[in-house]
């Protein structure tokens, strides 16, 4: 064998292994911690695999349990992307500094207030706070007129919320940035003797609906889904939008990141993208979640209220502390 021919053998197998090496990347697909609803990361994971033929692993738990052991993980995690209901935890997670820095063109595809300004992660839902109130009981001129209004004693024994939930101390999270820490902490405490705690949002709903209490500090879509079902545990109830820019009209971002530990970047920035762009925000607009699409040009739903309507303040997502609202909460005695 000449030394050409077996310069041509060695490139020929060398391309072959490196085929086969992308083979074997493309099988192994993806993992996904997911924290976001179960259902909705699966609606996307299956048509994201349909479109592209990239495999998605989910794996599942609550915005904290993964956040933290992402951090555990350091560079050993096996995830490739985390996705959230709230962007507490992913800012747990940046400030580890464990995310990959996204392309501008996917950070792009939602606006800005959706998005951290270091580009580590970007939204790709929201949800809005509201007041869910039993209608039998209350009328528009008896609603709270801001979130803070809860704290007045007038309102002792008469709401309810899920304060040990991510999506709460979200909401908390972003009266913190908005009022500061004296006003949380006194809203906090006055919470604590005014309120009723259950465990969840869709719980604290349905108590409105039995009459146990007269309104109930959730996120919207738990009203939505229950009415698209069999709206038993919503028939009685109303949603209030406090508007106004008020902290009770908080819009939750739900956020995607790659981890920079990824063996699989690319293909993890391609789900990203997917997800915040035409076909995931889609999923959003057609499917039963009923969060909010926020790329660029979406709609959502049309059963919500438009997006543009609520008049939400602008709360830089990064912003958010989970440590600092996990400190206020526990020393008002709601943790």
């Amino acid at each position: 064998m000449t030394s050409y021919s077996f310069l041509a053998l060695r490139v020929g197998v060398l391309a072959i292994s490196l085929a086969a090496a992308a083979t074997v990347r493309a099988e192994d697909g993806i993992t996904v911690y997911n924290a976001q609803h179960a259902s909705l990361t699966q609606a996307w994971a299956d048509d994201f695999t349909k479109e592209t033929g990239i495999k998605v692993t989910i794996r599942k738990g609550s915005d904290t349990e993964l956040a933290n052991q992402i951090v555990q993980e350091g560079a050993s995690s096996p995830a490739d992307v985390f996705v959230t209901e709230n962007s507490p935890a992913m800012v747990l997670v940046e400030k580890a500094g464990l995310f990959e820095t996204l392309p501008k063109d996917i950070l792009d595809q939602v606006p800005a207030q959706f998005r951290p300004a270091s580009g580590r992660w970007m939204g790709v839902a929201a949800r809005s706070t509201v007041f869910a109130y039993d209608k039998r009981k209350l009328k528009e001129a008896d609603l709270p007129k801001s979130m803070l209004d809860l704290a007045d004693p007038k309102w002792k024994g008469r709401w309810a919320a899920s304060p040990s939930g991510a999506d709460f101390q979200a909401i908390v999270g972003a009266l913190l940035v908005l009022k500061g820490e004296k006003v949380t902490a006194d809203w906090l405490k006055a919470m604590k003797d005014n309120s009723s705690a259950y465990r969840g949002n869709s719980v604290a709903m349905k108590a409105v609906n039995a009459g146990e209490v007269e309104g109930a500090v959730i996120y919207h879509y738990y009203y939505f889904g229950d009415q698209a079902k069999t709206a038993e545990n919503s028939n009685n109830v109303a949603l209030h939008y406090f508007r106004g820019q008020d902290p009770g009209a908080f819009l939750s971002t739900s956020g995607a990141g790659v981890l920079e530990s990824s063996k699989h970047k690319k293909e993890a920035e391609t789900f990203v993208k997917w997800m915040s762009g035409k076909h995931g925000q889609a999923v959003l607009r057609e499917g039963d979640s009923f969060e909010y699409a926020i790329g660029n040009g979406e709609a959502s739903n049309p059963k919500l209220e438009p997006i543009a309507k609520l008049d939400a303040p602008k709360v830089e997502p990064s912003q958010l502390d989970s440590k600092k609202v996990t400190e206020l909460m526990t020393a008002a005695g709601l943790l």
